[in-house]
């Protein structure tokens, strides 16, 4: 009997282990995408805060992008 729970155990902390180790990766290859993306804009002449200013306007940038959509097509 305690074998049995040792196994299940063991195959729990091992698929827990699984997961942490795929969160990581891909927090990891995230970070390194928003870092590359921001260097590149920096080449360009862009800075980090106009990227965070950009992100801040995407809702309104969307719902006026939205609204010319609705009125090309007549809706």
């Amino acid at each position: 009997m305690n074998l049995v729970i040792l196994i299940a155990a063991l195959i729990v902390a091992f698929l827990v282990f699984r997961a942490l180790l795929s969160l990581l990766q891909t927090a990891l290859s995230t970070a390194i995408a928003i870092f590359l993306i921001v260097v590149i804009l920096m080449f360009f002449g862009f800075s980090p805060q106009d990227l965070l200013q950009e992100i801040n306007n995407l809702p309104e940038i969307l719902n006026q992008f939205i609204t010319q959509v609705k009125k090309i097509l007549g809706l």
